[in-house]
This record gives structure tokens, sequence and C-alpha cells, in this order.
């Protein structure tokens, strides 16, 4: 039962804030692209780079990790390395990136607990070191238009393992949306705009709109 009189104007800690959360790019690479089936491959790419501009907004850290990537799957996708250029990419043989040390140690580095995770694919990259974060006690949010499977099944039934498991299904204007969370917060409110307006689709025309008939301010 509700008591009133604690009730305060106060975020519940669920909440992804700029200080609690790590975003982790897992394998946005050309090979796991050309099998990806589950979703139209140009918009899984605009919502990778959506959520990466979102982290960089706010200053959120990121790993960022390959699989096999001069022997098989090839480099990191080129407008995900465009938003982090001097930033280290790990690369791993294990099909798992939990299993990887120096993945791992990227992780731990990060400080944060709740982690938020993309990639490809959906019913394998994604589902095991989720599965495998969420059994070392760390909140997993996986940003479910950032990833992608090799068919709508693989993809729909990793996220529902995923979810049972204990994961949060997010979208990356989710994410952007839940970080800045009050148009007040000046510092960030025109930055989060360009991002919208760059990849947010009808949104972002929206927001061009408002802002030409209302003015540079308009709230998104």
């Amino acid at each position: 039962m509700v008591n009133i009189a604690e009730v305060t104007a106060f975020p519940s800690p669920d909440l992804l804030t700029p200080d609690n959360c790590a975003v982790l790019f897992i394998d946005h690479q050309p090979q796991m692209f050309f099998g990806t089936g589950s979703g139209d491959r140009t918009a899984i790419i605009n919502s990778t780079v959506g959520l990466a501009k979102a982290a960089k907004v706010f200053d959120v850290p990121v790993v960022l990790t390959t699989v096999a990537a001069e022997s098989f799957s090839g480099p990191i996708l080129p407008q995900l390395a465009e938003v982090f250029p001097d930033h280290k990419v790990i690369d791993r043989t294990t099909m798992n990136a939990w299993e990887d040390v120096a993945f791992v140690e990227a992780v731990k580095a990060t400080g944060r607990k709740k982690l938020v995770i993309a990639g490809l694919w959906t019913e394998v990259c994604i589902v095991l070191p989720t599965l495998s974060a969420l059994a070392q006690d760390y909140d997993v949010y996986v940003v479910t238009d950032a990833s992608g499977g090799v068919s709508p099944q693989a993809h729909e039934h990793a996220i529902q393992r995923m979810v049972q498991a204990g994961a949060v299904p997010v979208t990356w204007v989710q994410v952007l949306l839940e970080l800045q969370r009050d148009w007040a917060r000046g510092e960030t409110y025109m930055p989060v705009m360009d991002v919208v307006k760059e990849h947010a689709g009808a949104y972002g025309l929206g927001v061009v709109y408002a802002q030409a008939v209302i003015g540079a301010h308009a709230a998104g």
C-alpha cells in the first residue's frame, strides 16, 4: 500500500542516467550485417549511430568490440567508429563477449552497474553476454532496434529469453530521452535535438518544424 506521506518528486533508481550506465556495442560488423534478416539493416545502422551519439552527448562510457575482425567479420561499422575515432576496439575470438577477459575488464573499468547493450546477432552475441552479465548482478538494458538477428523469429525469441532472465528491452530514442529526462537541462538540450533531427525520422522532422515555426528552443 502506498504511504502518501512518503511520496516525493524523485526518479526511480531503475532509470538510466549519464552517471549510472555504460553502453556496449557488440559486433556491428559487415559480415554480421550480411546475415541479419530480422529487420531493415539500414534502420539498424541508423539506430546504432543514434545510440552512439546519445552516449557521446552525455559522456557515457562505451565499450566497442568486434569478433574475428581480420579473419571473418570485417572492421567495426565505419559510422560507429567515426563517433568514437580515438576509442580502442576490442577484437575477440569468443562469440560470448563475456568470456573475453579484455572485454570484461573494459566493462569493469567503466564502474557502471547498468549496461546498455546493442549488437549483432541478437540470438548469439547479445544473448550470451546479457545472460552472463545478469548472472553477475549487472542490470542489462537491450537496445532492440540497434540489434538484429538472422531472422525475425531469432531476434524476437532472443529478446524473450533475455527478458525472462531479467533484461529490459529499450529503443535508442528511449535511451536518449531517458538520459535527458528534463528539457530544462540546457547543456545537453541542443545536442540532443541535433541527434533527434539527424536520426529520429519523423520525430526529427517534427523538431525541425517546431523550431522553424515556434522558435529554436521549442521543447522536444
